[in-house]
């Protein structure tokens, strides 16, 4: 069924004081009494999804997910063009595939209208993860919200803060965390078989969208059908334009967090879980450049793009981190854009470094894995056949899909913790996102002082650690 409604002429602070009181945690049948195999109505989890048909497919990804085996009661997207109902139908996520979902395109008045939601998936541009998660989280409701968690990392520090304050189950969507690679990993590396690690090199295949251009001038017109100002929500106002939807936002600082903030929260997730990195000391970074067209008559290749507004086409970034208990010193090295750090010399000459992966770098030996940290293997394959795998002993996520999303949704029912919880999830974001703060000022180290939030050798760089909000939107 669907309901259209005008938006209430209410901040988003103030709808959320109004019906707090009516949030209600979920009633929970134990799974021993219904037996084996039983999900009894009130095990079920109600979900609402936000953000459901974005041109990266994610949120469809997730509602399919969910829909195996909870409830979808709320569908909420703030573009319903036919470009955007022809992608969904193509896709399967019409409203007459989920009969009990109610349709929004307002998320405010979703949470506002509707009480019987338990829980909320966020799927939308990066730009407006923090204000949805943040009204669901003050109301009792349970979120999953897609990689990176925020945009900046004082929304990062925000949504990690709320989660223990409203004692909600969270989860952000790095779903290599549920996956069986990083405990291998983590269980072969606590058994010695690559000694201490002291360099890490981590790469993408992204950016797999334009990056590195001057901000657009032409005015394009709004496809009839989106809301382009709820779209926007709290980032700086800009005329509509292609680039930025339904795809491209990711490479303009307005929305996205460019290719680090879209592949490292997967990529990165090994080193971050098998070393225990914790919050860096330092960052520093190198870019390409792009040049703009030679004006007419002019030699050369034209000037050079700054990149203030699209990230860069690629980048190296360097992140340092300190000693943690018994464990040295680590600098983990990033590649984005087609760079690629050097092959290892014991790695065998017909295999190929994967599209997107991680080297660890240690003093008995080199273990690698891919995207999600699957496929582990210890380099060179004969130190693979050789090693004598240790006792599974971390505990594992059921395997098969939905996995990720289902161990979000069995955290609820069991009053659990999910495996990328925003205790975890919230600090690992402000990581990757320093990363593309140093994108800003390349060729200069900057000193991280994760405690206080600040950028302790340059006050200049601070501005981009906090958010700024456009009027009428805030946390």
């Amino acid at each position: 069924m669907a309901e259209k409604t005008t938006p209430p002429e209410v901040s988003r602070r103030q709808f959320v004081g109004t019906v707090a009181a009516t949030a209600a945690g979920l009633t929970i049948v134990p799974r021993h009494v219904l037996g084996v195999g039983f999900q009894a109505p009130s095990d079920t989890v109600n979900v609402a999804i936000v953000g459901y048909a974005n041109a990266n497919a994610m949120g469809t990804n997730n509602l399919l997910n969910v829909a195996k085996t909870d409830n979808i009661v709320a569908l909420c997207d703030c573009d319903e063009s036919a470009a955007a109902k022809a992608g969904r139908a193509q896709r399967g996520t019409t409203l007459e595939q989920f009969p009990k979902a109610t349709d929004y395109k307002d998320f405010r008045v979703m949470l506002e209208k509707q009480k019987d939601i338990d829980a909320v998936l966020v799927a939308t541009p990066d730009h407006t993860h923090a204000v949805i998660a943040m009204a669901a989280m003050q109301l009792g409701k349970h979120v999953y919200v897609q990689k990176p968690l925020t945009r900046t990392i004082s929304e990062a520090r925000a949504l990690t803060e709320a989660a223990r304050k409203y004692k909600v189950v969270t989860q952000m969507g790095n779903q290599g965390r549920s996956e069986e690679g990083l405990r291998l990993m983590q269980e072969w590396f606590e058994a010695g078989a690559i000694g201490q690690v002291r360099e890490v090199h981590c790469w993408t295949n992204r950016p797999i969208w334009p990056q590195g251009m001057p901000r657009p001038t032409e005015e394009q017109a709004v496809p009839e059908g989106l809301d382009w100002e709820l779209w926007l929500g709290p980032a700086p106002m800009r005329r509509f334009h292609k680039t930025y939807h339904p795809f491209g936002w990711r490479a303009w600082q307005d929305f996205g967090a460019g290719a680090m903030g879209d592949m490292a929260c997967h990529v990165m997730d090994a080193a971050n879980t098998v070393l225990k990195l914790g919050a860096p000391s330092s960052v520093e970074a190198t870019i390409a450049y792009n040049f703009l067209p030679p004006e007419p008559g002019q030699k050369g290749f034209g000037q050079r793009v700054q990149y203030n507004d699209s990230y860069p086409p690629s980048s190296m970034i360097h992140l340092t981190f300190p000693e943690r208990g018994t464990m040295p010193p680590v600098k983990l090295h990033w590649y984005d854009g087609g760079l690629l750090p050097e092959r290892p010399q014991d790695l065998e000459p017909e295999r190929r470094l994967p599209q997107s992966g991680t080297i660890f770098i240690g003093d008995k030996g080199k273990m690698w894995c891919e995207t999600y940290s699957e496929s582990p293997r210890l380099i060179p394959e004969s130190a693979m056949q050789a090693f004598q795998r240790p006792p599974r002993t971390l505990p594992r996520v059921p395997e098969g899909r939905p996995g990720h999303e289902k161990n979000w949704l069995d955290a609820i029912r069991q009053k659990g913790q999910a495996v990328s919880h925003f205790d975890y999830a919230g600090p690992f974001t402000e990581t990757v996102l320093l990363g593309n703060i140093a994108l800003r000022y390349p060729g200069q180290r900057l000193l991280w002082d994760a405690a206080n939030m600040t950028i302790t050798n340059m006050s200049d760089a601070d501005q981009y650690v906090q958010h700024t909000y456009r009027t009428g939107w805030s946390l």
